[in-house]
């Protein structure tokens, strides 16, 4: 949350700067209206705020799993049904560390790394697409890729290592709030936070022979800062 209010404060502090140093801007920005293109360029974190169980068939519940941040550039694009409706498509990809954190087998475990690639399809309400802040509200589909899995292959302190995982595609829902602060013309600040709700079922293998598996809620915050260019 501290990322978010940082984020916030940094956005609404260069709306109120260029709104106070250039007076004469006051009414040259254009406004949203419907059959607008507007193109975002953001940079983004990605927070997971995973809940995983790993899983042997022999030995039951044997820890946890842990899903690290990300920080990346994004591009989306979205489209103005009318003056208030629009359609939002996002483009990034993001790579994760996975650690697990064993029962009694000693502590810690690399499992590896993964990369995401979520595209995200939002449908939105302006509500001031007027104004030159303007709030937003959207809601859609997730479908997020795993690729480029490459397991730790890394020794714990008990000599456990994993030799392979495997990461299932799914489906998932996404909220989403924002805000657009024009600037001048054509050209906007925006701040956007999206939730996406996110599970995949994970395997493994401990020492290329035992197999382990978890259903991971990955559920992550997408917290983004950028600029906006509408056509």
């Amino acid at each position: 949350m501290s990322i978010l209010s940082r984020a916030a404060a940094a956005l609404l502090a260069t709306s109120a700067l260029v709104a106070i140093s250039s007076p004469s801007l006051a009414q040259d920005f254009k406004v949203k209206s419907a059959g607008d293109i507007v193109i975002r360029a953001r940079g983004v974190a990605v927070l997971p705020q995973e809940k995983g169980t790993l899983n042997n068939t022999a030995l039951g519940d044997i820890g946890t799993a842990k899903v690290g941040n990300d920080y990346i550039p994004e591009v989306d694009f979205t489209y103005f049904f009318t003056d208030n409706i629009a359609a939002e498509l996002i483009a990034g990809t993001s790579r994760h560390k996975v650690r697990g954190n064993l029962n009694g087998l000693g502590n810690s475990i690399e499992i590896g790394k993964v990369s995401l690639l979520p595209p995200t399809l939002t449908v939105q309400y302006h509500f001031l697409p007027k104004e030159r802040i303007s709030p937003y509200v959207g809601a859609g589909l997730n479908y997020t890729l795993f690729y480029n899995e490459d397991a730790a292959n890394t020794a714990n302190p008990a000599g456990l290592r994993i030799t392979n995982t495997n990461y299932k595609n799914n489906f998932g829902f996404a909220l989403q709030a924002g805000v657009d602060v024009a600037l001048t013309g054509a050209w906007s600040l925006n701040l956007d936070v999206k939730k996406i709700f996110l599970k995949t079922d994970v395997t493994a293998t401990v020492n290329g022979a035992l197999p382990v598996t978890s259903k991971v809620t990955l559920d992550p915050w997408l917290v983004g800062v950028g600029v906006g260019y509408r056509f």
